[in-house]
């Protein structure tokens, strides 16, 4: 046997022996998942026409969508409605401070925060459900990504809950309209032409459904407002 031959030869036990090469995931660095979130919520709020080309080819589905996404974003809302009618106080017209009692105010967010799920699932439901009248596809996975990130303005809107005299600055959340209307095209594929009243129709289920969960809010949890 030649000397070139017994140098190639690779020893079979040594070979066993050595480490493995560490997988490409654990060596490639790991970005923060708030830095996804927040590149995410400023990416379709400033250019959602080009966001939504991506957020097209992602895999969706109700978990991480729910988990990385909504659990998050929807919270602001409650929280800051919370804090505002729970510690914070409104003004009545005479004057006095006047807040709901902690016990309330909790249960009141609790119960905007827990529906904010199912609102977002039925908004779903309801553009998935309409896609066909209006010429579209229908697709649930990606009817579910339009609804989770239309809901964005609303849900950022909702730190003026916090501050009694700003909170009607929640009306920036009807800017989630235009984004409905950047996003079915591209997500739901509904000709041109039909978009705006497909958006139109989204977005009046949509104020229903807020509505109904006011008048729910305050049946429930009833507090003199000024």
């Amino acid at each position: 046997m030649s000397q070139e031959t017994v140098d190639d030869t690779v020893d079979p036990a040594a070979s066993a022996n050595a480490d493995p090469a560490p997988p490409a995931s654990d060596t490639a660095p790991r970005r923060p998942i708030g830095l996804d979130l927040l590149e995410r919520v400023t990416a379709i709020m400033l250019t959602p026409v080009t966001e939504w080309q991506k957020i097209e080819q992602e895999p969706g589905g109700i978990v991480p969508l729910f988990l990385g996404y909504v659990a998050i974003l929807a919270a602001i809302p409650p929280i800051a409605d919370f804090l505002c009618l729970g510690a914070i106080g409104e003004i009545d017209a005479n004057g006095t401070t006047v807040r709901m009692p902690i016990l309330t105010a909790l249960l009141s967010a609790l119960f905007d925060y827990v529906l904010s799920f199912a609102v977002v699932y039925v908004l779903a439901y309801i553009v998935d459900m309409l896609a066909r009248r209006f010429e579209g596809e229908n697709d649930f996975s990606n009817a579910l990504k339009l609804a989770t990130y239309a809901m964005t303005p609303y849900w950022l809107a909702g730190i003026f809950l916090l501050i009694p005299g700003l909170r009607f600055l929640i009306m920036f959340g009807f800017y989630g309209a235009y984004l409905v209307w950047t996003g079915l095209p591209q997500l739901m594929k509904s000709p041109s032409d039909r978009t705006l009243g497909y958006t139109a129709a989204v977005v009046a289920c949509a104020f229903a459904i807020y509505l109904a969960l006011v008048i729910a809010g305050h049946t429930l949890f009833p507090f003199p407002r000024p």
